[in-house]
């Protein structure tokens, strides 16, 4: 079959029914937030981003994702100086995330996330020499502009994901493991020496994951974050307070800081329990693996190493959001994806899973060659 003839494949529809479904779960969640937390109203704005994501997911879709390739790099170099920008931008919630648009705010991280897998996928398509120690240099050195700007705001959640996208892309693209665990290795051995560069804030939220303590009074500081995160979640028992006779005794039980951004997923377990918690999970699940299913079927490498980062970048963020949020992980301010209320996160997203299907949809010939194969 010729690759005319395969300009496209069936749409994986499965992508986009388990994108629905996070969004319409998400919905909820943040409506139950501004019902019962704190009174504010963000349901009518998460709902506009929600009609503003659909046509770019649409749009993400529709030109083929080859064609993004010649402008990887330029995206990745415009993207820097706009997280050079944000530190003459005002504070909020301590830090100095966000450009002021007058509409919206523009969160550039967001946009790094993306610009650096294209960056990295395209350059990792094209080279061998990351088979070699010295060949990582280029991708770590690469990866580390992002993440020490990220920092630098300070943003620690968004800066850790930068690290496992490198690993799992570098993996698919076909390093070495014995060097990407000779890597990590040294990672751990320099563990006292990123302690010592945290501030105390960022301190607190590890020691804090210590020192929980079920029942009894919210203890202060990030403590609180966690005891109440939990205590929301536990409320929707094994089938949530929509479904079941759950009366609103405490509403001080209720209260929980950044409850329709980084703790969407306790309102969540809370409004449908147990069964809504465990279907939001089955829902990542199938989307990262049908996710992996595309980068597998499609023969360009740079759409394998592109599927491969988005879904490692969407894993890791789910993984370490629902983890905090019962206690398993520190707080790292990090967003829900499809699910978490804000703009910026909920657009980017909608572009990645867009280019994901994008792949899907057109897969190279089948008589192409393998790629990543070598031999040795």
């Amino acid at each position: 079959m010729s690759a005319a003839m395969r300009l496209t494949a069936p749409i994986p529809w499965s992508i986009v029914a388990a994108t629905l479904g996070l969004l319409l779960v998400g919905l909820s969640g943040i409506e139950r937030a501004d019902q019962l937390a704190d009174g504010m109203d963000l349901f009518p704005r998460q709902m506009t981003w929600v009609l503003i994501g659909g046509p770019l997911f649409v749009a993400s879709t529709l030109i083929p994702y080859r064609r993004l390739r010649p402008y990887s790099y330029a995206a990745f170099a415009a993207v820097l100086p706009l997280l050079i920008v944000v530190f003459w931008m005002p504070m909020r919630n301590g830090a100095r995330s966000w450009i002021p648009l007058g509409f919206f705010d523009l969160q550039p991280s967001e946009l790094a996330k993306l610009a650096f897998i294209l960056a990295l996928a395209d350059y990792l398509s094209v080279r061998e020499n990351y088979r070699r120690l010295s060949g990582l240099v280029i991708p770590f050195v690469v990866t580390l502009i992002p993440v020490a700007l990220i920092l630098k705001e300070p943003d620690l959640g968004t800066a850790m994901l930068f690290l496992p996208v490198l690993f799992a892309m570098l993996f698919a693209a076909g390093a070495r493991l014995r060097h990407l665990v000779l890597i990590v290795c040294l990672g751990i051995v320099s563990l006292p020496v990123m302690w010592a560069g945290m501030n105390p804030e960022q301190r607190s939220r590890i020691t804090s994951l210590f020192s929980q303590i079920d029942g009894g009074p919210a203890p202060q500081g990030d403590g609180y974050h966690q005891h109440q995160a939990k205590l929301v979640m536990s409320l929707g028992g094994g089938w949530g307070s929509e479904l079941g006779d759950q009366p609103l005794d405490d509403p001080d039980a209720y209260h929980l800081p950044a409850g329709q951004t980084d703790f969407v997923f306790c309102w969540v377990g809370e409004r449908w329990g147990f069964l809504g918690v465990s279907c939001t999970l089955l829902l990542y699940a199938w989307l990262f693996a049908r996710g992996l299913q595309v980068a597998v079927a499609t023969r360009d490498p740079f759409g394998r190493l592109l599927a491969v980062g988005i879904v490692a970048l969407l894993a890791t963020q789910a993984i370490i959001n629902t983890g905090m949020t019962v206690g398993l992980m520190p707080i790292a301010g990090i967003t829900l994806p499809l699910m978490s209320y804000g703009g910026s996160s909920l657009l980017s997203t909608c572009i990645a899973v867009g280019l994901l299907v994008n792949i899907g949809m057109r897969p190279v010939d089948q008589i192409a060659p393998e790629p990543f194969k070598f031999h040795d």
